[in-house]
């Protein structure tokens, strides 16, 4: 590390149009939080791999789903990887940073987690629904994402895929952690309105169902998202276990939330580069 300020290349893609989501506003905001205390430069992560030998560690933060540009995404990792380049969040993320596979590996393990097979083969191992949710075993942001009947589910259920049911649920909701500390967490009163987020009191309960995912995982360092679902008999189901880029709704924190949020990932930052 450098004997100056610590130099991070924060990798952002500000154009990227996600639905209900502004992605430029929040990295414009903690860019902006971060230039008090580290010497920073943003890039498209296309030039990420060009860029990093210059600094001292690569944050990834909303750089938009890897499907658009996996080519180059493979070739940053495996630069990263070869030159012992700090990158956070860490590249051993074993959730979505590594595709979908892990929710085969929770279910089979009998995590809480909404039942999820590989092959319409195993539709057996399924409650029986009228509808199934078929996703890309590589997809992210519900890039191809369908919700199939289950009249035709073993017919389009093809290529490499997983296979859920489509469950009822009350509402989504997302708990934030740093490191492993718990940060915050939002929820979707209106399941129709994914990205509508309001703070949402977590009870012990939440936070021990959250923690089992971010122990499994053993980051260490960097930012995830647990995303669940709640089912109509009370309980939670993991959606989804973001540890590769996960946008964090900033917006929809009081100001103290955001103020306590940035406080947190700077300290995990300067932790991260003292290593």
């Amino acid at each position: 590390m450098s004997a100056a300020r610590p130099r991070l290349l924060y990798v952002t893609d500000l154009a990227y149009q996600a639905r209900g989501r502004r992605y430029c506003d929040e990295d414009i905001l903690l860019a902006s939080r971060l230039r008090a205390h580290f010497d920073l430069a943003l890039c498209h992560p296309l030039d990420a791999a060009a860029l990093m030998d210059h600094h001292d560690a690569v944050v990834v933060r909303n750089s938009g789903p890897v499907l658009g540009y996996q080519r180059e995404y493979d070739a940053f990792r495996a630069r990263a990887l070869a030159r012992g380049t700090r990158v956070y969040n860490p590249l051993t993320g074993k959730a979505d940073m590594a595709g979908k596979q892990y929710l085969l590996d929770l279910s089979a393990a009998g995590f809480p987690v909404i039942p999820t097979v590989g092959s319409a083969e195993d539709l057996h191992r399924l409650p029986p629904v009228r509808r199934y949710v078929v996703k890309p075993r590589f997809g992210a942001d519900s890039l191809g994402l369908r919700i199939v009947p289950e009249s035709r589910v073993a017919a389009l259920a093809v290529g490499d895929v997983l296979i859920q049911p489509c469950v009822d649920f009350s509402y989504e909701v997302s708990f934030y952690f740093v490191d492993d500390d718990f940060s915050h967490a939002l929820y979707a009163p209106d399941p129709r309105r994914r990205w509508e987020l309001k703070p949402y009191p977590a009870t012990a309960a939440d936070l021990e169902f959250a923690r089992r995912f971010i122990d499994w995982n053993d980051l260490g360092y960097g930012i995830q998202r647990v995303d669940a679902c709640r089912t109509p008999d009370g309980g939670l189901l993991l959606v989804e276990l973001e540890d590769l880029n996960p946008y964090l709704s900033l917006d929809a924190l009081p100001e103290e939330g955001r103020d306590a949020f940035v406080a947190a990932f700077t300290a995990s930052l300067s932790r991260f580069l003292s290593l």
